[in-house]
């Protein structure tokens, strides 16, 4: 089976820091893959290196096709859904139905305003059409957020702390949203209940350096020392 991403040892450095080591992993049609470790360890320098949002060293392959430069990352972005850790970062039409439209016009879809209503809908949010997008609260901004990228029906989601400053209400739309959510997607969040219930296998990134990690039926990742094969 292809993987939809593949990274081979991965480098990211920043100002002579070194953020990501030798970075690899591979993601599979319907994987969920999750990456937790301490703050400052390279998660969300990860995720924007798979988008092509971070200049790096080593090889980036997505769905297939090697991506060395800007232009070889360009037409492929419409396949990831990239999460943002801060929804104000994302959000930048007036109105909600306005930014949650914005990303299947951009790609072409033929009515891009009736997708956007389809997935407020499905996301239980249609009442938030009409509404300023800075005037949603946080949890709102989120699934708004999380809207216009399910609405250009992407084959990955990356999802950056995704439920930073999500209300208990939001909260089970979101986690609705993304169980029935088809594609493939990587996590990275620090609530570990959050992961032990969504991703199907996990991985610690610690100082720029990603080792396997396991998840158990309990709401804890624990690491091992010790590397295991790909595929």
């Amino acid at each position: 089976m292809i993987p939809l991403i593949s990274l081979g040892d991965v480098s990211v450095s920043r100002d002579g820091a070194a953020v990501l080591r030798g970075a690899s992993l591979r993601l599979l049609p319907r994987e969920r893959l999750a990456i937790v470790g301490p703050n400052g360890a390279g998660k969300t320098t990860l995720l924007r290196a798979i988008a092509g949002l971070e200049p790096a060293e080593g090889a980036v392959r997505l769905f297939g096709t090697d991506c060395r430069r800007e232009r070889d990352f360009r037409p492929l972005r419409p396949r990831l859904g990239f999460l943002f850790q801060d929804s104000d970062d994302q959000l930048f039409c007036p109105t909600v139905l306005e930014d949650v439209a914005f990303g299947p016009a951009n790609i072409g879809l033929s009515d891009p305003e009736a997708a956007a209503r389809e997935v407020l809908a499905e996301l239980g949010i249609g009442h938030l059409a009409e509404r300023v997008t800075h005037r949603l609260s946080g949890g709102e901004k989120r699934l708004v957020c999380l809207a216009g990228l399910l609405a250009m029906r992407p084959d990955v989601l990356l999802l950056d702390e995704p439920t930073n400053g999500v209300d208990a209400a939001n909260m089970a739309r979101l986690r609705a949203a993304l169980a029935a959510f088809e594609g493939a997607m990587i996590l990275v969040s620090h609530d570990a209940g959050f992961v032990a219930e969504l991703a199907s296998r996990a991985m610690l990134i610690e100082e720029g350096r990603l080792i396997p990690a396991e998840i158990h039926s309990h709401p804890h990742l624990h690491s091992h020392p010790h590397l295991h094969p790909h595929g």
